[in-house]
């Protein structure tokens, strides 16, 4: 085996964590019986995804509503967890039914009661010229070139692409994607998107960014993942230094919970940031997993100290499915304007709404009136500040 195919397969970088014995590295290899240099090969979490209870048994015992939602929700969306987060739910035992992780990932017979839900909340198929380009803003666009995921989120918003086969890094779409984005000059900006677009081959990735930046009005590239979170073991070094070769190149991963900043997390944004990728985080607001204060707030903390931007936290999607996950407009407005003053303001992320004609900022408003020509405004310890004009 050659030294980048060595590096592919297992990063040094993830197999320094197999010498801590508490790390989730060592321990879940350890339950599951593999080794180390397997355990931090990526490709062996997508082949070994949790999708049956019995799967799951192996490290956590599913409670009887998640058995049944194994056994009953495959029609509405597809079960699939990597090993790797499925040991976060056994580290966050204690917390039972309860723990984050397992909220955001394990099915459950509660996603057959939603009335509200709809397929496609944030109308993406009417927006889509060609198909899995999504064009809402005339300078960007959205393109779906993945299907896969490390992790299928239970209140994740295009559901309704798990009805369709074969759209993952398929050489069509991309084509007809490409083609698109090439004859439109309005175009500056393109999300890489899915899907999961890093669970594809370094060389499948930098096939695709070649072709991309070749287009010369395209200014900025920006890839959405959650692997640093829910297959950390994907974001090498290597594949960090192609994508740098790229720039300018963003990326937006998606973390919801502090539970979820581990010391693999942390490498593998590492990685990331020590080859000048700027990270944001897009966080969705959820009940049980980060609807309160002091979770929102040390989810945002812990980014910081990550170097990661928090960037925006989303009011969840009317998607079918999510009803036991949904947060009320004002309790994400009340956690939200919590952050104001306890943590820096490039800390606090804008809470926003996604609608099918794009994101709306929702916040509190500190203006309460006008007194003549001064302004009168809330502080953040809700005293009444005069403004007053000076024309």
């Amino acid at each position: 085996m050659t030294d980048s195919a060595n590096s592919t397969s297992r990063p040094p970088e993830f197999l320094k964590l197999s010498k801590n014995p508490s790390s989730i590295t060592s321990t879940v290899a350890r339950d599951l019986g593999v080794d180390p240099e397997t355990f931090v090969n990526w490709r062996w979490h997508m082949a070994k995804q949790v999708d049956s209870p019995q799967k799951a048994a192996c490290l956590i015992k599913p409670s009887q509503d998640e058995w049944h939602g194994f056994d009953q929700l495959d029609q509405l969306f597809v079960t699939g967890i990597t090993p790797y987060y499925a040991g976060l739910m056994k580290k966050q035992l204690d917390e039972g039914e309860s723990c984050p992780i397992r909220l955001q990932a394990m099915p459950r017979k509660q996603e057959l009661e939603d009335p509200l839900g709809v397929k496609d909340p944030l109308g993406e198929v009417d927006h889509s010229p060609v198909p899995e380009v999504v064009h809402v803003y005339p300078d960007r666009v959205a393109f779906c070139v993945a299907q896969l995921c490390p992790v299928y989120c239970r209140y994740c918003f295009r559901k309704r692409r798990d009805e369709e086969v074969g759209l993952h890094f398929n050489r069509r779409v991309i084509d007809r994607g490409i083609e698109y984005i090439a004859s439109n000059p309005a175009i500056r900006d393109v999300l890489i998107t899915g899907g999961d677009p890093f669970i594809a081959s370094d060389e499948a990735i930098e096939s695709l960014l070649q072709r991309i930046r070749a287009i010369k009005h395209v200014d900025i590239i920006r890839f959405g993942t959650r692997t640093p979170v829910t297959l950390p073991y994907r974001v090498t070094k290597r594949l960090s230094k192609i994508i740098s070769k790229y720039h300018p190149v963003w990326l937006n991963t998606h973390f919801n919970c502090v539970e979820e900043l581990t010391p693999e997390a942390l490498t593998a944004i590492d990685n990331l940031v020590s080859e000048g990728i700027p990270v944001g985080n897009q966080a969705v607001l959820l009940k049980g997993v980060n609807d309160s204060e002091e979770a929102m707030l040390a989810l945002c903390r812990g980014l910081l100290k990550a170097r990661v931007r928090p960037y925006y936290v989303f009011h969840p999607h009317s998607i079918e499915g999510t009803q036991h996950l949904r947060v009320s407009l004002k309790r994400g407005m009340a956690i939200m304007k919590s952050l104001r003053g306890n943590i820096t303001g490039f800390g606090i992320p804008t809470y926003a709404l996604d609608t099918p004609s794009g994101k709306i900022p929702i916040q509190h408003n500190y203006i309460l009136g006008e007194d003549g020509d001064d302004l009168l405004v809330e502080t953040i310890r809700g005293e009444i500040w005069r403004e007053r004009s000076v024309l």
